[in-house]
């Protein structure tokens, strides 16, 4: 068995004790990251109400469903999203090679604040009503800039502690995390070239205009979905699922393969969102294509994920943070199935703009990138505080079982809305007139609004108790080492 595939296995030989590393921002990013997590998905729960209720609007401009709606994606992706992968990326850098992080503490800090102020100053821009105004909606140009600034922060510590490493092979999760934040910046910068009106203006004249526009918009939003949230949580799975496993990864060759593969293709695939526009055939049909490509490297992947577990099968049982792990794959499975699928021109006919691309888009929002970091959060929780164990496995399988059931709800019930909209849609009766009009979709679709509300209400409970765990695993005296339970005896 090579060293490269026992890479992770190997981060907890005696060798790695000797390197301090530093866990003092990755614990300030863990905790955000469960905050964030609950915000997210309470937000998410009210915005389901409201369209299933529209009373639960209350009926202040800043509680309505359009403001708060970038609130909720942005604090899923970004906020959420973005501090689990701070965390886990600055936890594996180090492990995989034995190295420090590096920088100091004012630049690690300034990093976690600096972007936890942009999350706060992005969503009160939101609700003020100040964004673009686009599918993947971005703050005022003041806010973009000092992103930027961290995001360049972020970068510089993380490949300057890959270049001093001790380890001489540069392990995979690497590449993926490094991929992430180079194309998450160009993807930013490209997508927010604009001319201010002044500095004291938060509007600007775009650089874009027209069907260029909407295709940027598109290279930004399909690859902020390719690389903030696929790319980097594969550098997720591929160091977590061995830890937790204690497996090798099943075939290293097979992780890299995934990795140049899904790196070349995904950066074509977002034209497929802009069928049947005034967008050339030809560009289409090229996201079309790369889209369907995708599939392969994106099932290598999933199949190099499944197949670490082989010896190790048993510990779904005994362990559920490893359950989440695993069942995060077969979501991210589903889903680089379904979305190459809804790019062909005649699908994405029926699918586009209804509510199943809802359902797939939280698919992998929930069941591939919230499952993965939870699985993450689980692993890393007892081992950054020195606790023995989580609080409590009951809970963690109360946390799963509950969870897993609100995705079922949820995608289940948009997929068959959505079916039913775009069928409904393009109905036409004897006459050639449309059969149904708009209204009619809207009411026919309630009741499964109300059953997507019921499967979000359940996500939420089961992140509510994990954060419940996780924090009766920090503080609860039954979770600590023998040594500081006799300490704390002998003190009392």
């Amino acid at each position: 068995m090579s060293d490269i595939a026992m890479a992770p296995i190997q981060a907890a030989s005696p060798r790695t004790r000797a390197v301090v590393y530093n866990d003092d921002v990755i614990r300030k990013f863990t905790i955000a990251t469960m905050f964030w997590a609950a915000v997210a998905m309470l937000v998410g729960v009210v915005l389901a109400a409201q369209l299933c209720w529209p009373a639960v609007n209350l009926g202040f401009s800043f509680t309505n469903f359009g403001r708060l709606r970038p609130v909720h994606t942005s604090a899923a992706i970004f906020a959420f999203g973005g501090s689990a992968l701070f965390a886990t990326s600055f936890y594996i850098v180090q492990r995989t090679c034995r190295a420090r992080l590096w920088g100091g503490t004012a630049l690690h800090n300034f990093i976690f604040w600096g972007y936890q102020f942009f999350i706060v100053m992005a969503a009160l821009s939101y609700v003020m009503g100040y964004s673009r105004g686009q599918e993947y909606s971005e703050p005022e140009w003041h806010l973009t800039l000092f992103l930027v600034i961290i995001w360049v922060a972020y970068a510089i510590v993380y490949i300057a502690t890959v270049l001093v490493r001790e380890e001489p092979h540069i392990y995979v999760s690497n590449w993926f995390y490094m991929a992430f934040i180079v194309t998450v910046a160009v993807l930013v910068l490209g997508n927010n070239a604009a001319v201010p009106l002044s500095m004291y203006s938060a509007k600007g004249y775009t650089a874009y205009a027209g069907v260029t526009n909407a295709l940027i918009q598109w290279w930004y939003g399909h690859n902020a979905v390719g690389f903030f949230l696929t790319a980097a949580f594969l550098g997720m799975m591929y160091y977590f699922i061995p830890k937790q496993a204690g497996r090798p990864v099943y075939s290293y060759r097979l992780s890299v393969v995934h990795f140049w593969s899904l790196v070349f293709m995904y950066i074509w695939a977002g034209p497929h969102h802009l069928h049947y526009t005034s967008l050339p055939d030809w560009t289409q049909t090229l996201g079309m294509v790369f889209s369907i490509m995708l599939w392969m490297p994106s099932w290598g992947g999933m199949i190099n994920g499944l197949m670490t577990l082989s010896g190790a099968w048993d510990k779904l049982r005994t362990d559920p943070g490893l359950r989440f792990s695993v069942t995060a794959v077969g979501f991210y499975g589903m889903s680089t199935f379904e979305g190459p699928v809804m790019s062909i021109r005649s699908v994405n006919a029926l699918a586009h703009y209804t509510d199943w691309v809802v359902g797939h888009v939280h698919s992998g929002a929930l069941g591939w990138v919230a499952f993965i970091s939870f699985g993450a959060m689980y692993y890393l929780v007892p081992i950054l505080w020195n606790r023995k164990s989580m609080y409590s496995h009951t809970l963690m399988a109360w946390h799963y079982w509950i969870a897993t059931l609100g995705i079922v709800l949820y995608i289940t019930a948009l997929w068959v809305a959505g079916i039913m909209q775009g069928l409904m849609w393009r109905a036409y009766d004897s006459f050639g007139f449309l059969q149904y009009a708009f209204s009619d979709s809207v009411n026919a679709v309630h009741p499964y609004y109300v059953i997507r509300f019921l499967g979000g209400a359940l996500f939420l409970t089961g992140t509510l108790i994990m954060i419940f765990n996780l924090l009766m695993t920090v503080y609860s005296p039954q979770t600590a080492p023998k040594t500081q339970r006799q300490s704390a005896v002998a003190a009392e």
